[in-house]
């Protein structure tokens, strides 16, 4: 196998920049079928993107053997049938977050996932220049030993950082696990594993102010093996002036700041402030499956594995139940 050849199951606003082009601008990568429920819909994004093969089924695409490698960007409630139809397609698999609707389902998905497969997850801000960035910064101990780390999403009812999609299925629990914390707590609770390694406890607390079944408030703490302390809170019900989107890594000889959401790490220590400036790709996930596309050929180590997948989604319950 010199080259990964994708279908993506789910071809929605999500794969329209944020990662469907990439799949044929990396090398070695071809984007060769598309599916969604919706003919018309499948057919037309097939049309704009030049795609050969476009289908309604997700049996009809996986019958496909020239495909070796599948996209499922559908919402989680569906991500634990496709996948499990994938791998016994003996597909690799390149799975979006959060990877399921519950715990529960993200155990039974890893049961499923042998040594002979592959699985990527699609926590692509590992790959994000900045967020590689703050590990580095890490990594070289320029704040010293770390102790805390303090993460603030503060964002109104209009807020800006959620992708908009036709019908808010984010806002419906049984099909997206929760509601915006579940969109998008997993890439930001993921970086922290990243950055920090495994974890020893976690604890949350939850509500729903608007009173929708929707956790819209959410407070949560870690405790990492290595000791590093961690508090987050997520509110989706703040007013516009206190709208904020903030990390803040605390150790003995200063502090790296960054946005989830902007381009900038900023560095402080009694020697110097420092920012650091960055331009994310246009396909902001291009990075992410470029790694992925290498994993799958044997190149590299695998980006984000499904136990990383587990360990979100474990963290996501706590903090919700």
């Amino acid at each position: 196998m010199d080259t990964i050849n994708w279908g993506i199951i789910g071809c929605g606003d999500v794969a329209e920049i944020k990662s469907g082009p990439a799949f044929q601008k990396v090398e070695n990568s071809k984007l060769l079928a598309v599916m969604r429920r919706n003919a018309e819909k499948a057919e037309d994004f097939s049309r704009r993107h030049q795609v050969p093969f476009w289908y309604s089924s997700v049996d009809e695409l996986l019958k496909n053997d020239t495909i070796n490698a599948v996209y499922i960007a559908t919402p989680p409630a569906t991500h634990l049938a496709i996948a499990k139809k994938c791998l016994l397609a003996k597909k690799f698999v390149y799975l979006e977050k959060p990877i399921t609707l519950n715990y529960a389902e993200s155990v039974e998905l890893l049961a499923l996932v042998d040594k002979k497969d592959k699985l990527v997850v699609a926590h692509y801000r590992r790959k994000l220049p900045a967020f590689e960035k703050v590990k580095e910064l890490i990594d070289t101990n320029i704040i010293g030993k770390i102790l805390f780390a303090d993460i603030q999403i503060l964002q109104s009812k209009n807020n800006n950082v959620i992708a908009k999609t036709e019908t808010n299925w984010r806002l419906a629990p049984e099909i997206s696990g929760g509601g915006y914390f579940h969109d998008i707590a997993p890439h930001q609770i993921d970086l922290m594993l990243y950055y920090f390694g495994e974890y020893k406890k976690a604890k949350g607390f939850s509500t729903s102010v608007l009173n929708n079944k929707v956790d819209d408030l959410v407070n949560g703490i870690i405790e990492f093996k290595n000791g590093v302390q961690f508090r987050g809170i997520w509110n989706f019900n703040s007013a516009e002036k206190e709208v904020k989107d903030e990390c803040k890594i605390y150790g003995e000889k200063g502090t790296i700041t960054f946005s989830f959401y902007g381009e900038n790490v900023l560095l402080s220590t009694a020697q110097k402030s420092e920012v650091f400036s960055f331009k994310n790709p246009i396909h902001i996930q291009q990075p992410m499956i470029e790694q992925t596309v290498n994993f799958f050929l044997g190149k590299e180590t695998n980006p984000c594995s499904i136990e990383n997948g587990v360990a979100v989604m474990k963290i996501l319950d706590r903090f919700t139940s």
